[in-house]
């Protein structure tokens, strides 16, 4: 029985479908679990860092924590480790995606990350960490290119930012079950069994994945997407890419905006404990507060845009001024430092602010990372939200040396950066693509 679908010649993709199967909303619940285990397995590291003070990372006994100068080099070079794999990851992972399709493509990046996780428990030197970060980094880097994709291959268009908002508020779910489970698991079987744990649960997600009929049941289900021209058609696809507008608008908003929101995960617990005092014990509650607001802002996100297609506008409509709306509420982020002047004993006010930021970003993410699938055909996606990926880690390195050098003593020039950086990532946008439905040639 052939596949229905609702065509849009003018835009070359379905805006609704006639007949939706539920079973995408199981899709949507894997691609969030999988979200989850892949933060849950690259944040193992920074949980059971207290237990690593071990003499093959260069720790001394009796001296000083600020002191251990060998064992913080050591970590750094262990976190940039993955840091560059996971980048550098990006421009391929989607490529291979695309290539093997989802199903296969998927099963094998979560397999290698999940085996480098475990091999973790392993090692006994820097040089070892350092292998099983760069063996994880690159198996990281094809969650979302796959994740996406999969979007594209079961929802319809109106749909697509919300299940993208669904799954990628895995990303914080992880923040609120990581803690909980690693530190039962390490304070029973020590800091080996955090990495044995975390990779497990990949595994069996994996088995999951490989047992589920994925492409079965898609035949099955609607087409949400008309099958456009392959952009492969005319020569090496990164070259073509380079020459359609709708590819350098994604990946200029991803390197302007990703940047931010490491930034967030990275410098918030040493702001709050600089500007207000808070340990990392203190200052659980407020991050517990601010990623559950992301995780509001990346369903609710996802949803507006949904929302405005199904009272009938159209999916340029929808996808913009989301993404306006989203980009608009960041903006206060840039009175966080003055904030400490206002009120210097109660860190709320400030915590109020980052709450609003990360919840505008994770809205902007959903949105941004539908994007692709409004202008490219499935078999295209990976390749262009992998490329993206890769921008904007090459920005968030950019970012994150900025911050090291002005961000102690010039707060509000760095707040400012973050505070503008999506109006300007959609103003390029709307320059480059003034209306998505279709890859447009520069």
């Amino acid at each position: 029985m052939p596949i229905k679908t609702a065509s849009q010649p003018a835009s070359g993709f379905t805006s609704s479908a006639p007949e939706k199967s539920n079973i995408r909303w199981f899709v949507c619940a894997l691609l969030f679990a999988a979200t989850t285990i892949n933060y849950m397995d690259r944040s193992a590291l920074a949980l059971v860092e207290p237990l690593l003070h071990l003499p093959f990372m260069g720790w001394i006994p009796g001296v000083a924590p600020e002191f251990q100068i060998i064992y913080h080099l050591n970590y750094a070079h262990i976190v940039e480790c993955f840091m560059v794999a996971y980048g550098v990851g990006f421009i391929f992972a989607g490529r291979v995606i695309d290539k093997l399709g989802t199903k296969t493509g998927y099963a094998i990046a979560i397999a290698v990350w999940a085996g480098a996780s475990i091999s973790h428990s392993l090692v006994t030197s820097v040089l070892g960490f350092c292998i099983a970060r760069i063996v994880l980094g690159l198996g990281e880097s094809g969650n979302f290119p796959a994740a996406i994709k999969a979007t594209t291959e079961w929802f319809p268009s109106e749909e697509r930012a919300f299940a993208t908002g669904l799954f990628n508020s895995g990303s914080n779910a992880a923040f609120f079950v990581a803690p909980i489970l690693i530190a039962a698991v390490t304070s029973r079987w020590g800091w080996h069994a955090a990495f044995i744990t975390t990779g497990s649960m990949g595994l069996i997600w994996c088995i999951v994945w490989l047992i589920f009929p994925y492409n079965t049941l898609r035949r099955g289900s609607t087409e949400t997407q008309v099958n456009l021209a392959p952009v492969t058609q005319g020569g090496p696809i990164y070259s073509i890419l380079a020459r359609h507008r709708g590819f350098w608008a994604f990946f200029i908003g991803k390197g302007l905006t990703d940047p931010i929101w490491w930034f967030y995960l990275f410098y918030l617990p040493m702001f709050l404990h600089d500007n207000y005092g808070l340990d990392l014990n203190q200052a659980k509650y407020p991050l517990i507060v601010i990623y559950t607001a992301a995780t509001v802002g990346s369903i609710a996100g996802g949803w507006l845009s949904g929302f405005l297609m199904n009272r009938g506008h159209t999916v340029n409509y929808g996808r913009k001024v989301a993404m306006l709306v989203c980009a608009l509420c960041v903006i206060p982020i840039m009175l966080v430092p003055h904030m400490h002047v206002i009120s210097p004993h109660n860190a709320w006010p400030a915590i109020g602010l980052f709450c609003l930021a990360t919840a505008a970003h994770q809205g902007w993410s959903a949105n941004i990372f539908s994007t692709p699938t409004d202008m490219f055909p499935s078999t295209s996606v990976s390749t262009v939200v992998g490329l993206g990926g890769a921008a904007g880690a090459s920005g968030g390195a950019i970012f994150t040396w900025l911050v090291s050098h002005f961000f102690a003593l010039h707060p509000l020039f760095i707040f400012t950066l973050a505070a503008f950086a999506y109006v300007i990532a959609l103003g390029i946008f709307q320059v480059l693509v003034p209306r998505l439905g279709a890859t447009r040639t520069a």
